[in-house]
C-alpha cells in the first residue's frame, strides 16, 4: 500500500473482509493530502492485524513520530501508541534498495517542499513507478523537455525508471501552472512523458490530478493522450485497477 489518502478507507474495509493479516504500507511524505486516511484506515483498528509502515526517515523513532504528530489525541482521539493494530515502523533513505516481502524496493528522492520519496517496486519480473509529488529535475529548456543532456537530479530518476513496465507520475499542472508555481513541487504532462520516453517506459499513468480539476478538463486531457504509443499514456481514475499482465 502506497501512502494513505482518503482511499484508505473504502481500501480498508474491502481489507478486512480478505483473510490475510498483515500489510506493508509505504509513505512517500508526511503532507496532509497522504496520510489523511491512516486515523480511518480499518485494518489499524483490527488487534490482529500487522502493518508495517516504513517512512522516509533516520531512526524508528522519527519514522514513529512523523505519523505520530498527526494521530496525537488532537486532530484524532487515538494517539499513536494507543493504535490497536500491530504497527511497526522502518525508517529509510533514497537510494538504498530494501525488501518487502517479495518486492524488491528502491527509493528515489523527489523534487517536493520538505522532501519526499518515490518508489521503484520489483516482483514476479515486472517493475511498477510510483513517483507522486515532484517537479522536474531540471529547469524549463533544460533536459529532457530540451532533447538536452539531463542534470544529474534528472539523470537519477531517468536510471530508475529505466524500461519499467508502469509508471504512476504526478502530472498536477498544465506547462502554463507550472511556470507559475514552480516552486510547489508539481509537474505538468508534457515533462512526464519526455521522461518517460526517453526511459522507455511501457505505460504513463498521469497522477494527482488538481483537486480544482473539472471532469471536463481531465477527459479532455485523456482523449489528447489516449492514441499516445510510447509510452502508452493514461489518465489516473478512482478505483482503476491495472493488470502487468495484460
Amino acid at each position: 500500500m502506497l501512502d494513505c489518502g482518503t482511499g484508505a478507507r473504502p481500501l480498508g474495509r474491502d481489507l478486512l473482509g480478505r483473510p490475510q493479516r498483515e500489510l506493508d504500507l509505504l509513505f512517500t511524505h508526511f503532507h496532509m493530502d497522504h496520510i489523511i486516511g491512516f486515523p480511518f484506515f480499518g485494518p489499524v483498528f483490527a488487534p490482529n492485524y500487522q502493518v508495517r509502515v516504513t517512512v522516509p526517515a533516520f531512526s524508528e523513532e522519527e519514522a514513529k513520530d512523523r505519523l505520530g504528530r498527526f494521530v496525537n489525541g488532537v486532530y484524532h482521539p487515538l494517539r499513536i501508541r494507543e493504535i490497536p493494530a500491530q504497527l511497526s515502523f522502518t525508517p529509510i533513505q533514497p537510494g538504498k534498495i530494501f525488501q518487502r516481502g517479495p518486492f524488491e524496493v528502491l527509493g528515489v528522492r523527489m523534487n517536493h517542499p520538505g522532501g519526499a520519496v518515490g518508489y521503484r517496486i520489483s516482483a514476479g519480473g515486472y517493475t511498477v513507478c510510483y513517483f507522486t509529488d515532484t517537479a522536474p529535475l531540471a529547469r524549463p529548456g533544460e533536459g529532457v523537455t530540451a532533447n538536452a543532456p539531463p542534470p544529474a537530479t534528472e539523470r537519477q530518476v531517468l536510471d530508475a525508471i529505466e524500461g519499467v513496465d508502469l509508471l504512476i507520475f504526478d502530472t498536477m499542472f498544465t506547462f502554463d501552472e507550472y511556470l507559475e508555481k514552480m516552486t510547489w513541487g508539481h509537474a505538468y504532462p508534457e515533462y512526464a512523458v519526455a521522461l518517460s520516453k526517453v526511459a522507455n517506459v511501457k505505460h504513463l499513468i498521469m497522477f494527482h490530478h488538481a483537486p480544482d480539476a473539472t471532469d471536463g478538463f481531465l477527459d479532455e486531457l485523456s482523449a489528447k493522450w489516449q492514441d499516445h504509443v510510447e509510452p502508452r499514456v493514461t489518465l489516473a481514475r478512482e478505483g482503476m485497477l491495472i493488470d502487468l499482465e495484460g
